[in-house]
């Protein structure tokens, strides 16, 4: 075996891998300084116009009656009162003692009363408010009676007049009701039971921009006009009436709403434009607010809680004068995910210095992007006000982050590997085939278990033309009921001479590996080679002769040829799924074989007798015993040679319910493996780094698939709880969906290139083995889950010759759970168009996440549907 490649390391391994991951590293922090330019309004200097003031804490929250104390809004009054002398309040109830505490601090109030639906409570804010003006004239300068009461539809206009009317005769300070400007234009007559107009203009709500965008690039500040567009039709429309801007503002967080952003770079600019035009035009306004108010978003959603000039914990978010920089602390988080990444990256650079460099470089990034991810992903939500059950989602969730983020280095490595190398360094073909005389004697062990006795016999046939001298056939049928099956293959054997021998086992416990088993026991002793094939296999006549070689090498066990397929050319299914296998043996295999890691699987592979019954047989613990017996070898110290070369060929599933009943059992198997040899993957032993590696993370993208059922069963009641109680179901932060969309095109990326780079086959046939591969995904996820909390199976026999098919409707018979979740994810898709459009792109976010939830279902109805076609037109 050629198992040398020549010596591609630069001269200086360790000095090209540092600055490798120093420019990386350069590359990260440029990242973060591009996405964090500061952006320049001009500066602001002086008074502020106003703030509405609510001085809830952190942690407090009205609905729990759970109030700040004097102290607390003194403070808060004070830190007010640097910026701005007045103050706009909302209850006179709900922290009264903020009036007397004004009136201290010197600060004008425009207080106001809460009106609602709740009559005898707007008695007694009506009743305080009046009592409170009277008390304090000096601060109490102007009142509102009822905010957004008409906005809400709580009251009718008609009983908002008398109330108005009511306050106006009771107090000397000038009365108004705080409205969006539209309630105006709709209720003119309300402006003849009010001192002054109050109005609330909010661009953000209307889904404006902060600035220019392509939605109307001819504006240089979209939302600060239509808050201007919007002050003017009011100040015209009642000239005789002093207007009031009562809010005004932008969120620092949040949910986009439409083209609006929030975000602390777009408060900063739009806040500041906005001081500067209503100084220019001497308008009278009130900012919304001066402290973020953590309690409201249990009101109105997230957003509600990132208004104030302030964040909760009264530390301004941005300066009024110089440029505004969207996350201050952005050097530091930049600095600890390059410093994160460095290490790995120079390892990875220096150990594996024999890839080209665009390798090397192209995976430092990613380990980089990896690193950069788990910092913004650890950093980010620290950005919002989280309650407890938050945050607890974020602890359950960001062990998933991390997982993702590792089953994406881990492709990644595959995709780097077999694009950049220079050469394979375990590379094995055919051997030149050694006289008769110096042949290992070869045992070919063939179990069946109620297979067509045609199919059988096409196999033997094959085996019966080996050029090959020294071998024998063993055909071990285990269980098979039915003589009319098991009879024709007795009777075939004995045509074709002594070198064919077969048994027939009934009752036979074990399933194949019993059968294996039994096998060994009945091995001509003089065998040196174990062989075994599946029943529907044709073998070339040079395997034996241009392979059997390798074992002449003592640390050599097993040689392993790939699974191969034939007759699916004009077989639609058939076709997609050959291909989808070829995958693996193309690229999977040869990245496993560089560290002698192979998967050995249990058709085409030849292993040494000695080694064999050295380490215990065929495991019947398990229902994949041909990999589980490559690692057991493996762990022994022996060599597995892998070569990529078609000796032999069989037939693929007979259609989608065979397709997945295999893969369930490899993936069920994979699991009784992980688990009863875990110690052996994870401790320091016999086996080395690499082959822990790929046998800890060969399985990672069926986990990844196990992940995607939870997350997707996840996902549909989330989902059914924001359409149908949108009020205790929030959309889900980008910080969550943001990687998942990443992992998703990433994967299907990597898949595609390099099936475009190793499989030889066309572009549309490249797009039917990924419908197949993940159509797949829901079996691979049950098969997984099962596998790690059940201790056995069924072992299922892969049906490989067509079935009777059924009427269209049972064609989706194996699909029907792909098919409801389908279904399922459909009508969430749809129930958040309904209820949120795309008005924010959380919820855009996530009606693409549900549609790429979707595909692998979509696509298991759409192969089940192509197998029963196939299947008719081969009937």
């Amino acid at each position: 075996m050629s198992a040398t490649a020549t010596n591609h390391n630069s001269r200086y391994p360790l000095l090209t891998a540092i600055v490798l991951a120093l420019v990386v590293a350069a590359m990260n922090i440029g990242l973060w300084w591009w996405s964090n330019l500061p952006h320049g309004p001009d500066d602001w200097h002086g008074k502020i116009g106003g703030f509405a003031f609510s001085s809830f804490q952190r942690y407090q929250d009205p609905i729990k009656q759970d109030y700040p104390s004097d102290d607390e809004v003194d403070r808060d009054l004070k830190l007010v009162a640097k910026y701005s002398d007045r103050i706009r309040t909302y209850s006179m109830q709900v922290n009264p003692q903020t009036y007397r505490l004004a009136a201290k601090d010197g600060l004008d109030v425009m207080a106001g009363a809460e009106i609602s639906r709740r009559m005898e409570n707007n008695e007694k804010e009506i009743d305080t408010l009046i009592a409170m003006a009277r008390r304090y004239p000096d601060s109490i300068k102007r009142v509102i009676v009822g905010n957004e009461v008409l906005f809400r539809n709580d009251l009718t206009p008609e009983q908002m007049m008398v109330y108005l009317d009511r306050v106006r005769a009771a107090v000397h300070q000038p009365v108004s009701i705080a409205e969006p400007e539209y309630i105006w234009l709709k209720y003119p007559e309300l402006a003849d039971h009010v001192d002054f107009i109050t109005i609330h203009i909010f661009p953000f709500w209307n889904g404006i921009p902060v600035v220019a965008s392509a939605l109307d690039p001819a504006q240089r500040a979209p939302a600060l006009n239509a808050a201007l567009g919007s002050y003017e039709v009011i100040q015209q429309r009642f000239p005789y009436k002093h207007v009031v801007v009562g809010e005004i503002g932008w969120p620092s967080n949040g949910d986009r709403h439409e083209h609006a952003d929030p975000s602390v770079s777009n408060e900063a600019i739009f806040i500041r434009e906005w001081l500067l035009a209503a100084k220019q035009r001497n308008i009278d306004y009130y900012l919304m607010e001066a402290f973020d108010q953590p309690w409201k978003e249990q009101l109105s959603g997230r957003t509600e809680a990132y208004w104030g000039i302030f964040n909760a914990d009264r530390q301004p978010k941005f300066p009024f004068t110089g440029p505004v920089t969207e996350d201050i602390a952005w050097p530091w988080k930049a600095i600890a995910a390059s410093l994160l990444a460095l290490l790995p990256m120079i390892f990875f650079a220096r150990r594996f210095s024999r890839f080209k460099l665009m390798g090397r470089l192209f995976f430092c990034m990613l380990i980089q992007l990896a690193c950069g991810l788990i910092t913004w992903s650890a950093t980010l939500p620290f950005n919002f006000y989280l309650s407890w059950v938050d945050w607890t989602m974020l602890v359950l969730l960001f062990p998933a982050q991390i997982a993702i983020l590792a089953i994406l280095l881990i492709n990644g490595f595959e995709f780097t590997e077999v694009l950049w190398r220079r050469e394979w360094i375990r590379h094995a073909g055919m051997l030149t085939p050694d006289p008769p005389e110096k042949q290992p004697f070869v045992s070919i062990h063939l179990a069946c278990y109620n297979e067509p006795p045609e199919m059988v016999i096409i196999t033997l046939d094959s085996l019966a033309a080996l050029d090959y001298a020294n071998f024998e056939v063993l055909v071990i049928d285990n269980n098979t009921k039915d003589p009319a099956v098991w009879k024709p293959v007795q009777e075939y054997c004995e045509k074709l001479g002594k070198r064919f021998r077969f048994f027939h086992l009934e009752p036979w416990p074990g399933y194949k590996a019993g059968a294996l088993n039994f096998g060994l026991k009945e091995t001509d002793p003089q065998a040196d080679v174990v062989a075994v094939i599946d029943a529907d296999y044709e073998v070339r006549a040079d395997w034996l002769a241009t392979l059997t070689g390798y074992f002449h090498d003592p640390k050599v066990a097993v040689v392993q040829c790939p699974q191969a397929h034939r007759e699916f050319e004009h077989n639609a299914f058939r076709r997609m799924t050959a291909w989808e296998y070829d995958g693996f043996f193309r690229i999977g295999m040869h990245h496993r074989n560089e560290r002698n890691a192979i998967i050995q699987h249990g058709t085409m592979t030849m292993v040494r007798r000695t080694a064999l019954e050295g380490t215990g047989g065929w495991s019947e613990w398990t229902i994949c015993e041909d990999a589980e017996l490559g690692l057991r070898l493996m762990h022994s110290g022996y060599e597995l040679v892998y070569v990529d070369e078609l000796m032999g060929k069989g037939l693929t599933p007979a259609d989608f319910k065979a397709y997945k009943s295999q893969r369930y059992r490899w993936a069920f198997g994979a699991m009784q493996i992980l688990k009863g040899r875990w110690s052996w993957m994870t401790q320091k032993g016999p086996l080395s780094a690499g082959q822990r590696f790929h046998f800890l993370t060969g399985w990672f993208s069926w986990f990844a698939d196990a992940l995607h059922l939870i997350f997707t069963l996840m996902a549909l009641f989330w989902t059914a709880g924001m359409v149908a109680y949108p009020q205790y179901f929030s959309l889900p932060m980008q910080l969550f969906l943001i990687p998942v969309i990443g992992f998703f095109f990433a994967k299907a990326i990597f898949g595609i290139v390099l099936y475009r780079a190793r499989v030889p086959c066309s572009w549309y046939d490249t797009l039917m083995a990924s419908l197949a591969s993940m159509g797949l995904s829901h079996a691979i996820a049950r098969g997984i889950l099962h596998g790690l909390t059940r201790e056995k199976t069924s072992f299922v026999v892969t049906a490989k010759s067509r079935r009777l098919g059924g009427s269209n409707f049972a064609a989706f018979a194996p699909v029907r759970e792909e098919g409801l979740m389908a279904i399922a994810l459909m009508l969430c898709i749809v129930g958040m168009a309904e209820g949120y459009g795309t008005h924010y792109i959380e919820g855009t976010l996530w009606m693409f996440i549900l549609a790429a939830q979707s595909i692998p279902y979509v696509s298991a109805v759409i192969g089940a549907w192509i197998a029963h076609k196939a299947g008719d037109k081969a009937g």
